[in-house]
């Protein structure tokens, strides 16, 4: 019971990922109709047997105001595939700011990056240039809908119509 269930809105975007009890219990309540369900699983009650959902519609159409990525370290560890930036090693990670704090360099997905402990001491108080050292990759702020298909390891192939095909970001 811990597969997660794509939640789509009233016109089809991607709205979020729930629990399966969760996503269960609203198209039963009838607030939401069924698009995809699993192939392999099904629920059974005692006289009943149900489809285990993959992916559901809400019936009304929920206005979102906000509908990003928060900005936390797991989600730029995601983000850069739990690897450093510079060199590429996935041990002993941290947090850097490309520009650095010390020179107004802002928290923000398009300036903190993943590095290792070792690189991100080399680094220091200076710009990547500065220090002699290149990125791997350009930071950068993921859409919800990416980060959903990219990042969170989670994407069922059912889910392939409503978030599109796994891509590498444009810069």
């Amino acid at each position: 019971m811990s597969q997660k269930v794509l939640v789509l809105n009233q016109d089809y975007s991607a709205l979020t990922i729930c629990s399966m009890p969760k996503a269960f219990l609203l198209v039963y309540l009838n607030k939401a109709e069924l698009i995809a369900e699993s192939t392999s699983e099904k629920l059974h009650s005692i006289h009943q047997t149900f489809p285990y959902p993959s992916v559901i519609r809400l019936n009304r159409y929920v206005y979102f105001p906000y509908k990003g990525v928060v900005l936390s370290r797991q989600n730029i560890f995601k983000r850069d595939g739990n690897q450093c930036q510079y060199c590429g090693s996935g041990d002993h990670l941290t947090l850097d700011h490309v520009i650095p704090k010390s020179r107004q360099g802002r928290t923000s997905w398009d300036n903190l990056i993943t590095a290792c402990k070792y690189c991100n001491s080399k680094k220091g108080h200076l710009t990547p240039e500065e220090a002699g050292m290149h990125l791997l990759r350009k930071p950068f702020k993921p859409s919800f809908v990416m980060f959903l298909r990219n990042f969170s390891g989670i994407l069922n192939h059912q889910w392939l119509p409503f978030v599109g095909s796994k891509t590498e970001p444009m810069y």
